[in-house]
């Protein structure tokens, strides 16, 4: 492959021998050139940087007129920007950018076109240059940079590039600082105030370098005769913040986390990256200043086009909180999974528990149909409905089946994210935690369904024999099963956006018993003077360590209500058809609607209904313990490659031997490696 370049040069040269203001469409058309037709193909990519190599090479004088056109030309622009702010989070806080960003979506921001991010936002103007920069290697950098610096042209707009490059420094330098006095940083690690804190020694050290620079800079003609500034005890400190950001990475586990402080994080190490970048092209050898060149220019390439993007800005700052909820939801979730017979009976009898009380909501829930009321007050009394009975399933330690996957799929992602030893062992184990999780399911909608069932069939014809008069009147029980029918009806879509509330009733749980351990509610309720006043010290105490430990729960369960009982008034008011099927509210109605109904049922209906039941059921499944486990996975940068031969020894033991999903094995169940 061969690049034709000559051409370019000989515009480069003459615009400089005429000591014009420079245009930058010649180096938009290099750039145009050397730009890869697939930006994704790497094979291509390396062909075309070295080809550009190869022609530098072997065209005369190219790489100082290429250098001298690139120099004199960004020389033209104000640098400092660039260097300390572009590709690095704001001081505003998440919340300002997040407002900021969606703005400009809407009224576009204007750029100032003397600042030099708008000259790489011209040059690099395709949004695909970020992925091949990306993919170009530290030694093409290397030898890429080493052919157009051979020589000591230009040496006037070098020292002037070089004087902006530590202007950026000092900035990030006290930037740096600050973030290390902020409050909630302090509150997360409160080791900063018994010791001198390493952001604010950073500052001292990289000031200290930065006088010996400029006494450098202002001596160049006598270069030989001042010692070289030392940037090591600088980049010793930088070190030592990193190390104070990896351990609140690690404390958040046990004191939880915030948007504020998940943000801070990110920009303090954004910051310290980028000043370990400076300091690299101030003082460093050429096989690491280059290199780090070619990563100061993919960094703002890449950042100059996520400036105004919101999925940008919600992937830098939501992994470590989504990590946090779903390692809450995981640890919740290990509760959810039986591996003997102990576990699941009682299991089947937790689940048994809370399809009495499921049959009594889904009959509180007909029996508010019938009242007349406003569509918002409809919806405050079916999601009062739900959101306390599901608190009161809770607090008796009960549980519904399809609040599982949320929880268990967290714990499985916790699982491929600790697992250790051979990847034939891993996959063992995960297929063994997933035969598991699908016995323990099976019972539990089992014990669900099994007493929710009878316990609403005998609430029907005891109302029937009390009151003379039906639950449900025939038009109504004709309605329920009609809505049952996975054929003619919207039955299974209607699943699967209760399995999405389920989604986010799980990390809901997770988010409130992150937010219980980091705002001290547990303490802090300890404390209130009035509540001490009204239940007394040794009351308090317990119920403080209850909320402390089950606020989560309780938040995640209260708000699934409201989000089961206010969807269908939100389909009522947008004119859409959405509203919510959940099996076991589905289970009673199925059985309400066969009583209720005025003819005999005949045999095809009630198949029919049965097999909507279970299809409603295996969607609020699949559908919730899909979402959640992509979030858990993601929030744990698990990419998990490994789902093939996973799916392949499940399959197998299920065709081997199929009751381990359905009973108990005697023993702890453990796969055959080799199987």
């Amino acid at each position: 492959m061969h690049i034709e370049l000559n051409d370019l040069f000989l515009k480069m040269q003459e615009q400089l021998d005429q000591h014009a203001v420079l245009e930058d469409n010649l180096l938009i058309d290099l750039i145009n050139r050397i730009r890869p037709n697939n930006t994704f193909d790497t094979d291509e990519i390396h062909q075309k940087i070295n080809a550009f190599i190869h022609t530098l090479l072997i065209t005369p004088t190219s790489a100082i007129t290429l250098q001298s056109f690139v120099l004199k030309l960004i020389s033209q622009y104000k640098q400092v920007s660039l260097y300390a702010d572009t590709g690095i989070l704001s001081l505003d806080g998440f919340w300002n950018q997040l407002f900021q960003r969606l703005n400009a979506h809407f009224l576009p921001l204007i750029n100032d076109s003397n600042q030099l991010q708008d000259l790489v936002r011209r040059v690099f103007h395709d949004r695909s240059d970020q992925y091949w920069l990306d993919n170009i290697t530290d030694s093409e950098w290397e030898q890429l940079f080493s052919i157009l610096n051979q020589n000591h042209a230009n040496q006037h707009e070098k020292r002037s590039i070089h004087a902006d490059l530590i202007k950026a420094l000092t900035v990030l330098s006290y930037r740096v600082s600050g973030i290390g006095l902020y409050p909630e940083f302090i509150n997360a690690y409160p080791e900063l105030t018994e010791y001198e804190s390493p952001f604010l020694v950073q500052n001292r050290e990289i000031i200290e370098f930065i006088q010996q620079y400029k006494i450098l800079h202002h001596h160049h003609d006598q270069i030989n005769a001042i010692i070289p500034p030392d940037a090591s005890q600088a980049m010793v400190m930088l070190e030592q913040c990193r190390d104070v950001v990896y351990k609140i990475r690690r404390a958040t586990k046990r004191i939880g986390v915030s948007i504020s402080l998940t943000y801070l994080l990110s920009l303090l190490e954004q910051c310290l990256d980028r000043i370990e970048i400076i300091l690299n092209l101030i003082v460093e050898k050429n096989e690491v200043r280059y290199p780090s060149l070619g990563q100061l220019l993919t960094d703002t390439t890449t950042a100059i086009y996520n400036e105004t993007s919101v999925r940008s800005l919600l992937a830098t700052n939501s992994e470590l909180i989504a990590l946090q909820v779903t390692e809450n939801a995981s640890k919740t979730g290990e509760h959810y999974v039986s591996t003997d017979k102990k576990g699941f009976w009682g299991m089947y009898r937790s689940a048994a528990g809370a399809g009495i009380i499921i049959a009594c909501m889904a009959t509180l829930k007909t029996l508010m149909a019938r009242v007349t009321l406003a569509p918002l007050m409809q919806a405050f009394s079916y999601s009062m409905n739900y959101s306390l009975g599901f608190m009161l399933i809770h607090v008796l330690h009960f549980t519904v089946a399809t609040k599982q996957p949320a929880m268990t799929a967290a714990a499985l992602a916790s699982t491929v994210h600790h697992r250790k030893g051979s990847k034939t062992a891993q996959i063992a184990e995960l297929a063994a935690l997933i035969i598991n999780i699908i016995r323990t399911q099976f019972i539990a909608i089992l014990g669900n369904i099994s007493i929710a069932i009878p316990v609403a069939a005998f609430i029907a014809l005891f109302w029937d024999m009390a009151l003379h008069e039906p639950l449900l009147t025939h038009a109504k029980a004709a309605k329920s099963l009609h809505d049952l029918n996975p054929f003619t009806s919207l039955a299974i879509p209607h699943a699967a956006i209760a399995g999405i509330c389920l989604f986010f009733s799980g990390l809901l749980a997770g988010y409130y018993d992150n937010m219980a351990v980091y705002r001290k509610i547990g303490p802090r309720i300890q404390a209130d003077q009035r509540l001490k006043r009204y239940l007394g010290q040794a009351r308090l105490d317990k119920f403080s360590h209850y909320i402390e430990r089950n606020l989560g729960a309780l938040a995640g369960n209260f708000l699934f209500g409201i989000m089961l009982g206010s969807m269908g008034t939100i389909g009522y008011i947008l004119g859409l058809p959405l509203d919510i099927r959940h099996i076991a509210f589905a289970s009673a109605n199925f059985i309400q609607g066969l009583i209720n109904i005025n003819d005999s049922p005949d045999i095809g209906l009630i198949i029919i209904s049965f097999l909507g039941v279970l299809l409603i059921g295996l969607t609020n499944l699949f559908v919730s313990f899909t979402l959640t486990i992509i979030v858990a996975l993601r929030a744990r940068r698990v990419r998990f490659e490994q789902w093939k031969p996973l799916a392949k020894l499940v399959l197998t033991h299920f065709l081997t031997r199929p009751i381990d999903f359905f009973w108990p094995p005697k023993k702890n169940l453990q796969l055959d490696e080799q199987q």
